[in-house]
């Protein structure tokens, strides 16, 4: 059958959709690139905040407009609605929501109020997805229509075997999955509703799966998970991250060194070596006070950047989503001292306020942010830092956004992202006293925001003149490509504009930086300039 797939919210979301696509290829259906030709459409979900289910929301019943009327028949056999006379002739049999908005709204009657949908899939029954499809066909070769409800707890759900059938968005940047779910209790977040509890992936399924996307071409891993810095950590005894990262960074070097594509040899021989003690990664920060910095040390800014000289073809390793607590000393050091790491650290750490961090149910301080950031410009001073704040979170004072507006001066991140309180009454947060009008976090957010694009733009111009890697992802118009060099992640960064032509999209390219801006730069593609 020809497949639709439409991808809602994060990353990990994106991970689900390119499996469940490759599961269905594998069991010979087609991917369609247009709904309106598609027998089956799947919407994978976003749930986390209210915009992003009504973004869901609002992605359904558009695409329900594409059911074949005889389905459409049939379903309102089964449930009876005024909604057919609102959709259009298609060839659409079969209508599939997955993902983060069954899984929340799994108690509310959801089959009810969309009966549009065939089936409903919540974020553990993703693996199920070509079941369903087949059960929905032979469904409705007989004309029967009884809406689908698989429900399951998402902690029971299995990770991603081999070979491992995923259907890539990109052939050349894949995210990488170690650690499904959370342990933690942030007051503002639905994400251990949504995803169960925390379940960190055996490192040697990590390493298989750098494998594959190694032998598809791959030249970006970003390793991500809800939190990935809290990996392992329910295992027992407990697993390292940083024996992770190490293995992960020696199956890029040796696909690089041999072009070994074997999964099970490559993946013993990396696994047999000697990643040193493990113990190392419970080295947290606060219980290294010997190279702690004071706060004024983190206003010094380095005007030269080094850039590590690594193999053009040398693929890289992004690490994203670590927590405040939980990024141990080994970790930072790991990630700065292995070349092909992207010395690049995604540290959410939604407020800089004591009391509103405790609240929030996030178990640090300021001190502790100041001294964790302090940390890691010793260790490695040209890492680019990038975190993410909430505004108007309950019972935030003026005080606290002061607090939180100096904390980004002072620690100066090259990338922020900032988002308003996103409040429902299913969050421990809503319970809290003093909620914030929304004309107030938004004129909080483009406070901080414009803090920021002073920040960004200042701490750019050190790439002025300097040759830099860039990733090469789109060629807009003729002569203009546009990438990400190590220091930006998808998505969420600026990006690199090059000047040029004959590159090829998913390559390496050298690029001589000639412009800086607020958050992009722009350069001429080298052939001569050696990178410094």
């Amino acid at each position: 059958m020809k497949i639709y797939l439409e991808s809602l919210g994060c990353c990990r979301n994106q991970i689900d959709s390119e499996v469940m696509l490759g599961r269905l290829t594998s069991n010979g259906h087609k991917i369609c690139p247009d709904p309106s030709e598609a027998e089956v459409i799947i919407v994978n979900t976003c749930g986390f905040i209210a915009a992003a289910s009504a973004e869901a929301v609002e992605t359904i019943l558009t695409l329900a407009q594409y059911k074949n009327k005889e389905q459409s028949d049939v379903t309102n056999q089964t449930n009876s609605n005024d909604s057919e006379d609102s959709l259009s002739e298609g060839n659409c049999r079969h209508l599939v929501v997955t993902g983060c908005l069954p899984e929340r709204f799994k108690n509310d009657t959801i089959a009810e109020s969309m009966p549009e949908v065939d089936a409903f899939l919540g974020t553990g029954a993703c693996d199920q997805i070509v079941e369903t499809i087949e059960t929905l066909e032979s469904r409705f070769q007989k004309k029967q229509s009884n809406t689908i409800l698989l429900l399951p707890d998402p902690c029971n759900r299995q990770f991603q075997g081999y070979p491992l059938p995923r259907h890539l968005t990109l052939d050349y940047s894949a995210f990488l999955k170690i650690s499904e779910g959370c342990n933690r209790h942030c007051t503002y977040c639905i994400i251990p509703k949504l995803r169960g509890k925390q379940r960190s992936r055996p490192i040697d399924q990590v390493v298989e799966e750098t494998q594959y996307l190694l032998k598809q071409g791959v030249k970006e891993i970003i390793l991500v998970g809800e939190n990935t810095t809290d990996y392992g950590s329910e295992l027992t005894p407990p697993a390292s991250l940083v024996k992770l990262l190490q293995a992960v960074s020696a199956t890029v070097d040796k696909h690089i060194q041999t072009g070994n594509t074997n999964l099970h040899t490559a993946t013993s021989d990396i696994l047999s070596a000697n990643y040193g003690d493990p113990e190392r990664n419970s080295d947290t920060l606060t219980e290294n006070s010997d190279i702690l910095k004071k706060t004024l040390d983190i206003k010094s800014e380095q005007t030269d950047i080094n850039i590590p000289k690594i193999s053009k073809e040398a693929p890289w390793i992004r690490l994203l989503y670590t927590h405040p607590s939980s990024i141990s000393k080994s970790t930072i050091e790991t990630i700065a001292f292995l070349d092909n790491i992207c010395t690049y650290f995604d540290i959410p750490v939604q407020h800089a306020s004591s009391g509103v961090l405790k609240r929030m149910g996030r178990n640090y301080t300021l001190d502790d942010l100041y001294r964790l950031f302090a940390t890691i410009r010793e260790i490695s001073p040209d890492a680019a830092l990038r975190t993410t704040l909430i505004t108007g979170f309950p019972g935030e004072t003026e005080k606290d956004f002061e607090i939180m507006l100096q904390f980004i001066k002072d620690v100066r991140f090259d990338h922020l992202g900032v988002f308003p309180y996103s409040d429902s009454e299913d969050l421990a947060s809503h319970h809290l006293k003093n909620h914030i009008p929304e004309n107030i976090a938004e004129e909080r957010l483009a406070i901080l925001m414009n803090a920021q694009a002073l920040i960004s733009e200042e701490k750019n111009e050190k790439y002025l003149n300097q040759t830099i890697k860039v990733l090469v992802e789109e060629n807009p118009d003729e002569g203009i490509y546009l990438g990400r060099s190590r220091f930006q992640a998808p998505e969420v960064d600026g990006l690199t504009f090059i000047y040029g032509s004959g590159l090829e999209i998913g390559q390496f390219a050298d690029v001589y930086i000639t412009e800086t801006h607020e958050y992009d730069l722009a350069g001429q593609r080298s052939l001569h300039v050696q990178r410094t």
